[in-house]
C-alpha cells in the first residue's frame, strides 16, 4: 500500500533494498577533479586574474590593513605549503634537525629537616 506522498508503507522488500544498495551515492569522484581543473583553468585564463594577484600582494604588504594576515597566509600557503616541509609525508629527508639533550651534572639530593614541631592553636 502506498501513501499519498508516493512512498510505500513499511519496510522495503529485499528486492527493493538490493536495488537501492547497488546505486552509487553522490557525484562520481572523477567529476570533482574535472570541475576543479576547469575552474582553475578559467581563473588562469581570465584577464582579471593578474589584478586579483596584485591586490592580494598589495594587501599582504600594507601594514595596518584589516585583512593583511589573511592575505599573507594565502600567499605563504601557495608559495611554501606546509606539506613540502613535512618529513613524514615524503618531504626532504636532508632537512637539518636540532637535538637538545638535558642532563644533570650530579645526582639529585634531598635535604631532611629533623627539627619539625607541630603548633596547635588554642580555640578558647
Amino acid at each position: 500500500m502506498t501513501r499519498p506522498s508516493g512512498n510505500p508503507r513499511g519496510a522495503p522488500s529485499k528486492a527493493r533494498l538490493a536495488e537501492v544498495q547497488k546505486k552509487p551515492v553522490g557525484r562520481p569522484r572523477t567529476d570533482v577533479q574535472h570541475i576543479v581543473n576547469e575552474y582553475r583553468d578559467r581563473m588562469l585564463a581570465s584577464p582579471k586574474s593578474v589584478k586579483v594577484l596584485e591586490k592580494v600582494f598589495e594587501v599582504a604588504l600594507e601594514d595596518g590593513h584589516p585583512h593583511q594576515l589573511g592575505a599573507m597566509k594565502l600567499v605563504i600557503d601557495r608559495i611554501a605549503p606546509i606539506s613540502a616541509f613535512d618529513v613524514s609525508k615524503g618531504g626532504s629527508n636532508n632537512m637539518p634537525t636540532i637535538t637538545i639533550n638535558v642532563s644533570g651534572l650530579t645526582a639529585p639530593t634531598v635535604d631532611m629537616v629533623e627539627d619539625v614541631t607541630d603548633v596547635e592553636e588554642d580555640n578558647g
